[in-house]
């Protein structure tokens, strides 16, 4: 039997209808939400490759902004709703991409231009507003056309006549599009300052020169994170600032001449901001090896809290074929909180998550950090094609794979305990891997035996009884100062017994 609708509830829905599209404009409506959550990237100067900060602009390219939102593609948010409550979140909700979509099928009206709020007053260039200290590079880096990444340091000096303490760092590059990221770190032996420019280029290679510390990373895509409170990290007096820098051509050849602001503090931290890297090192010391069209290939490692924190802020790292990532805490009595998840990783959209409010994780917590990457033709972002077999390594087409977390001490005596902890689970990791290496080497050249002296004897090219690092193998040189426990700089017989144990370890697994 059919359903019979009265006439004037019939025409009454139409008319509501009509009502709600026709109240949906651009000045009332989505000016603000487009201002608060585009415009910032999406305006003269910035990262967006074009405009939207009024109508006309908004307007023109309405149907395709409509797309990217339902896709959630933009704006760039990729933790996953549930998993860790953010200050920063760029998320649109449910409601606010169905407004959009509404005002865009009812032809997208402009609605009365003296009801569109301001635009905001965002800093001319900065995104922190004005910088207590603006430093630039001191000549640009010609990158080429094509060719491999390249890995370049570039020493900025700073000639403070006091400690400081630093709140944020914010780049700004000449070339946004060759900028892989770049890494902040200081220096107070001027050995970066001595390298800077011996090989008759602007900057430097390798490491060679001692870190003092770290003032965080820039990452395109990535908002500069600014610590809450009154957190900051240390800036010693005479220190000069290290960019090092990670370069992917891009086909056309350019020039880099990056500027970095730099936010100071009023007043020392209270708190030691402490990173806890699960796996650390980028997982160097994971064994990342994936083969040519797995799908998924999975990554995980642990680590048990000494003492109890609270976590501030949470991000990733990754490259290409990395597609999913996820951090839980386990608390004492069982809970599992969940503070990361990202399912659909993007190397462009990587960044640092600052908690709405700090999470209490008390002594005895365990992190966990799970990652699965998808090394097959169905990963649209798949460097190779076809697939190829992909290592741990440093460059966009190798992998890495990580979450940290940064956390203060409840109580700050503390803070050094819990640093040594975070620095003996990356000694762990590595000198792990290193024994895996060590211990196919080993079977090699006929040496199974799980001795000292064969250590020594497989690795000892000189043959002067010690190991220099330089004969270290790759993996062994990353935990070479946590086996090297007398710091004459060689690895003596009686140091290499930590090695031993983790070969017999891993035989017997």
């Amino acid at each position: 039997m059919p359903v019979k609708i009265p006439l004037l509830l019939f025409f009454s829905s139409l008319f509501t209808t009509a009502e709600i599209h026709a109240e949906i404009t651009f000045s009332e409506h989505i000016a603000p939400l487009v201002f608060e959550n585009c415009s910032s990237c999406h305006r003269p100067g910035q990262a967006g490759p074009f405009s939207l900060t009024n109508y006309k602009e908004v307007r023109k390219r309405g149907r395709i902004m409509l797309e990217v939102m339902e896709d959630r593609f933009m704006p760039p948010w990729k933790p996953v709703p549930g998993h860790g409550v953010f200050a920063n979140s760029k998320a649109l909700s449910d409601e606010e991409i169905s407004l959009f979509e509404k005002w865009v099928e009812s032809d997208r009206p402009e609605g009365d231009p003296d009801k569109m709020p301001p635009f905001p007053d965002f800093p001319a260039g900065w995104q922190l507003g004005e910088p207590d200290i603006i430093v630039s590079m001191t000549e640009a880096f010609p990158v080429p056309a094509d060719g491999r990444d390249i890995y370049r340091n570039f020493a900025i000096p700073l000639d403070l006549p006091e400690d400081k303490w630093v709140k944020a760092v914010e780049l700004r590059p000449s070339e946004r599009s060759v900028l892989h990221h770049v890494l902040f770190f200081l220096d107070e032996s001027g050995r970066a300052r001595e390298l800077d420019g011996r090989d008759g280029k602007p900057g430097f290679s390798g490491m060679g020169f001692k870190r003092s510390g770290s003032l965080g990373s820039y990452i395109p895509g990535a908002e500069p994170l600014l610590l809450p409170g009154d957190l900051a990290l240390p800036l010693k007096k005479g220190s000069d600032l290290v960019l090092a820098t990670h370069f992917h051509p891009t086909g056309k050849a350019v020039a880099e001449k990056s500027t970095v602001g730099i936010y100071l503090a009023d007043k020392p931290s209270s708190k030691t901001v402490i990173p806890m890297q699960v796996p650390p090192a980028f997982g160097a010391g994971m064994g990342i090896d994936i083969p040519a069209g797995d799908s998924k290939y999975r990554i995980e490692d642990s680590f048990t809290i000494p003492s109890d924190v609270e976590a501030i802020a949470v991000g990733g790292h990754a490259h290409y074929v990395c597609q999913e990532m996820r951090m839980t805490a386990t608390l004492p009595d069982g809970v599992t909180k969940p503070l990361l998840y990202i399912d659909d990783w993007d190397l462009n959209w990587q960044g640092s998550y600052l908690f709405k409010e700090p999470v209490k994780l008390p002594k005895g917590t365990v992190l966990k950090t799970e990652i699965r990457y998808n090394n097959s033709s169905s990963n649209p972002r798949n460097p190779f094609s076809p697939p190829k077999r992909i290592r741990w390594g440093k460059e966009s087409t190798d992998e890495m794979g990580s979450i940290t977390l940064q956390v203060v001490a409840a109580d700050e005596s503390d803070a050094a305990m819990i640093v040594r902890s975070t620095r003996r689970k990356t000694g762990r990791n590595l000198l792990a891997q290193a024994a895996k290496k060590l211990d196919g080497r080993l079977n090699s050249a006929g040496q199974s035996d799980l001795t000292r002296s064969n250590v020594l004897r497989l690795l000892d090219k000189n043959r002067d009884g010690r190991i220099q690092e330089s004969e270290a193998s790759a993996r062994l040189k990353e935990s070479f100062s946590q086996v090297d426990k007398n710091k004459n700089g060689t690895l003596e017989e009686d140091e290499l017994q930590p090695v031993v144990e983790f070969l017999k370890a891993r035989r017997k697994r």
